[in-house]
């Protein structure tokens, strides 16, 4: 077969060029590149199709046609949607409509063919998957990665700070475009049933899709690289990795405490992430502080407890950390450093910690599934993680648990979780044990391509064609993106609103 994933945003390159420094680019591309590669690897054509980038400051993106060196049968299709230079996801809507998808179709025209399926990833990737069913009749699977009306939720939006926020985040256009979206996939492929049936259930979307309808979903768990981040693995420049964070520490930490175990993080540098919650369980835990230090890994940034961020959010997430780190005197106890090598250096540090006993921790507000814990257990390090999302499934099945779960709003039961690891080398063994084998035994990159090419085959062997009745309209402005088609902020207002009656209530004061 030939398959097409479509994922306009962020790039790819052989080097993941940039990756945790930008919002863009995250786990979604570690996950869209793994499984085409593995599908890849199964004798199946593959196509990543994202958007070039014409730009000094990235410049990995120029090029228009790109590989993955030793990996057969995947390309990295790049073509032009708007300007030539970056532009973050929330301001490439009317580029996809006007020019991506066009040159997608031109570019398969030239080619003499189309792929057979598309996979349309997050809701940009979705919007171009509608499209190009529509024009084509290719059909697609669907896997949003996050849903834009649970973070309308988490930014506590309201019928009057609507417009203001919404000038950041656009979400007038994501929401429609989820909608149809889901709507119009052949299958919505979720990572846990969590995400399925809570996600997918909220208000706005309930007459777009059915959480019920099992021939409309999908549950495709994701997985760790064993061949980056097992415990037995050995990146080219392994001992660099640990030099470099020997010297961070030196930096950083008090000479008597360079050899304790650390608590490990490593996630971007968002307010859902919520690393200050770290922070603040660790500064109020003087056990956790007599027994490890605290280890930030910080994407690009070299050295942010000290040097001022150049982008206001990540400035905003670092600015109270800085506070607790000086209120509490927690100089000396605590690094912030970032790594320049990718995953192969990401997994080296996890397998340098793990020697000395340290702990992997994501203490987000909400994790759609969970990558990283998989990685850092894949890697040999125990973990600690939010009760609120993916992790809730990957980590515990039945009364077995494979990690510690945790309140990640509530500092004193993140620090019992790293305290129930750092003060008994038992609970420390069996944790880092049992991680590791859930990972091994159910969370391969190999396993989730199998269950993607299976859902494909069927739907492009056996298509369950839907009644015109039963699909969204799509809106004009995904047809002919001009201003005065524009999705209308009272359009949202009413979808977010309308459907939400909760959203509406004021809190009592």
């Amino acid at each position: 077969m030939h398959i097409g994933f479509l994922n306009p945003q962020g790039n790819f390159d052989s080097g993941n060029s940039h990756m945790t420094e930008h919002p863009d680019f995250g786990g979604q591309l570690i996950y869209v590149k793994q499984v085409a590669i593995a599908i890849a690897q199964k004798g199946h054509k593959v196509d990543i199709l994202t958007r070039q980038i014409i730009d000094p400051q990235w410049p990995e993106f120029a090029e228009g046609l790109d590989t993955y060196p030793g990996v057969d049968n995947v390309r990295i299709i790049r073509l032009p949607a708007g300007p030539k230079e970056f532009l973050a996801k929330e301001f490439l809507w009317p580029h996809l409509v006007s020019d991506w998808v066009p040159n997608i179709l031109k570019f398969y025209q030239e080619e003499g063919g189309l792929p057979d399926a598309m996979t349309a990833h997050y809701a940009d990737g979705g919007l171009c998957g509608v499209l190009i069913e529509e024009e084509t009749g290719i059909p697609f699977t669907f896997t949003a990665h996050s849903l834009g009306a649970q973070k309308i939720d988490k930014l506590e939006v309201t019928p009057e700070n609507l417009a203001q926020i919404d000038e950041q985040f656009h979400f007038r256009y994501r929401i429609l475009a989820e909608r149809l979206s889901m709507n119009r996939s052949a299958i919505n492929i979720t990572s846990t049933r969590q995400e399925r049936f809570e996600q997918y259930s909220h208000p706005v979307y309930r007459d777009a899709v059915d959480v019920d309808n099992d021939n409309r979903f999908a549950v495709i768990p994701p997985g760790a690289d064993f061949s980056i981040f097992g415990a037995e693995a050995r990146s080219e420049n392994e001992e660099a990795t640990e030099e470099i964070i020997q010297q961070r520490l030196a930096r950083d930490i008090t000479e008597s405490r360079r050899d304790l175990p650390a608590i490990v993080a490593s996630s971007r540098l968002e307010p859902k992430k919520n690393v200050l919650g770290l922070v603040q369980a660790f500064a109020m835990s003087q056990t956790l502080q007599e027994r490890a230090n605290l280890l930030l890994l910080t994407g690009g940034l070299d050295d942010p407890l000290r040097e001022k961020a150049s982008d206001d959010v990540t400035e905003e997430v670092l600015a109270p950390i800085r506070e607790v780190v000086e209120e509490n005197n927690l100089w000396g106890k605590i690094s912030a450093f970032g790594l320049s090598e990718g995953q192969e250096a990401l997994a080296a540090t996890y397998r340098f910690m793990a020697k000395r006993r340290s702990v992997f921790a994501l203490t987000a507000l909400y994790e759609p599934f969970g990558l990283a814990p998989l990685e850092a257990a894949a890697a040999g390090l125990p973990v600690v993680a939010t009760q609120n999302g993916g992790p809730s499934e990957s980590l515990r099945k039945g009364d077995t648990e494979y990690g510690v779960l945790v309140d990640p709003e509530d500092p004193a039961d993140i620090a019992r979780g790293l305290e129930r690891l750092l003060c008994d080398e038992k609970q420390w063994e069996y944790f880092a044990q049992a991680g590791q084998q859930r990972v091994l035994k159910t969370y391969t990159w190999e396993s989730t391509a199998e269950n993607y090419l299976t859902l494909i085959e069927q739907m492009v062997s056996s298509p369950q064609g839907r009644s015109r009745d039963q699909l969204l309209p799509i809106h004009p402005y995904f047809l002919n993106p001009q201003p005065q088609t524009d999705v209308s902020l009272e359009e949202l207002r009413n979808i977010y609103f309308g459907s939400n009656p909760r959203a509406l209530s004021t809190p009592s004061v």
